[in-house]
């Protein structure tokens, strides 16, 4: 016989299910150094993603059976790190390089809204999930992520000591990756740091992850969705970075924001930062509620995705300029 667990509807909300499309494709992800070298910087970024955007549609189609992907676009504006210009200067410069290039941006993200999204602190509940997986053989010597605001994928190398009486030094140790597949590539991610006063400030990799769940449609507050698209009901754009919404809807046809998948196509010096982005989401517990929404519609589609949320996400690299 088994016991019943009785529990109050109210700590479990219900979480709002969002729309989906296959492939949300990502073509771009500057910062204020790209923006101020002006347009023909973004210029030559958008010729470089052009073909690697046909070729990620491509496979997306494949992945459907030949149907109709739905398929949408988003371009990410580092707002977090550096306020720099308006978005009145910034934005139609972007998309008319972008339609120069034969691409459309759907929706236009701010970075910011990965930290905080109007009163919600978007990054604080994800770092609020993180599980640490521990590595074999550890004995809770490393203090928690939560406590440090580092998160690795295995284990660090002891801390040298100095040899007490009658007792040997511990020799040096190298770092190991738990999933190692014969040699290990270590990585120990810095998610936060904090000044002197105590402010918090999110780390890129930490801030790239949340932008990753938010892509995938996992991210919920009290089961409501978290950095939902705004229409663009207006025809220019403000003078406040404030005054632009988190998550911005440009194209009123647009398939939807979330996908099942995402892909990104990044100049190189993002490889480090999005193999960090992996580390994270593998050691993330997302909402279970999110997950079976996700699980049971691309059932009903017969459109197979990753049980691993690090393994829905892909990229393309080109060299940087």
């Amino acid at each position: 016989m088994t016991d019943a667990v009785f529990r109050e509807t109210a700590a479990e909300p219900r979480n709002r299910s969002v729309p989906l499309a296959h492939l949300s494709l990502e073509l771009g992800h500057l910062y204020m150094e790209d923006f101020e070298a002006g347009p023909e910087r973004l210029r030559r970024h958008f010729a470089e993603v052009r073909p690697w955007a046909e070729a990620a549609r491509a496979a997306a189609t494949a992945r459907s059976g030949g149907k109709r992907a739905r398929i949408s676009t988003c371009f990410l504006i580092d707002d977090y790190f550096t306020r720099f210009s308006t978005p009145a200067e910034v934005v139609p410069m972007l998309l008319a390089e972008a339609e120069r290039a034969g691409l459309s941006v759907d929706y236009l993200a701010r970075e910011s809204g990965c930290a905080v999204t109007g009163k919600v602190p978007v990054a604080e509940a994800v770092a609020g999930r993180i599980v640490e997986s521990p590595p074999p053989g550890s004995h809770g010597l490393r203090p928690p992520a939560a406590q440090t605001g580092w998160l690795a994928n295995g284990e660090r190398s002891p801390v040298a000591r100095a040899p007490q009486a009658m007792k040997r030094a511990v020799p040096w140790q190298p770092p190991h990756e738990t999933a190692a597949r014969r040699h290990s590539v270590f990585l120990d991610v810095e998610l936060w740091s904090d000044d002197t006063e105590g402010h918090r400030t999110w780390s890129c990799p930490f801030l790239a992850a949340v932008w990753q769940l938010a892509r995938l449609g996992l991210l919920r507050n009290d089961g409501e969705p978290v950095l939902v698209p705004q229409p663009h009901t207006t025809t220019g754009f403000p003078d406040q970075w404030d005054e632009l919404p988190t998550l911005l809807k440009l194209n009123d046809r647009a398939d939807p924001f979330a996908a099942y998948r995402t892909c990104s196509v990044l100049p190189t010096r993002f490889l480090p930062v999005e193999h960090a982005v992996r580390v994270i989401l593998d050691q993330t517990e997302v909402a279970p509620g999110a997950l079976e929404q996700v699980a049971e519609r691309s059932g009903r589609e017969r459109t197979p995705v990753p049980d691993s949320v690090a393994d829905r996400v892909s990229y393309v690299f080109y060299p940087g300029h």
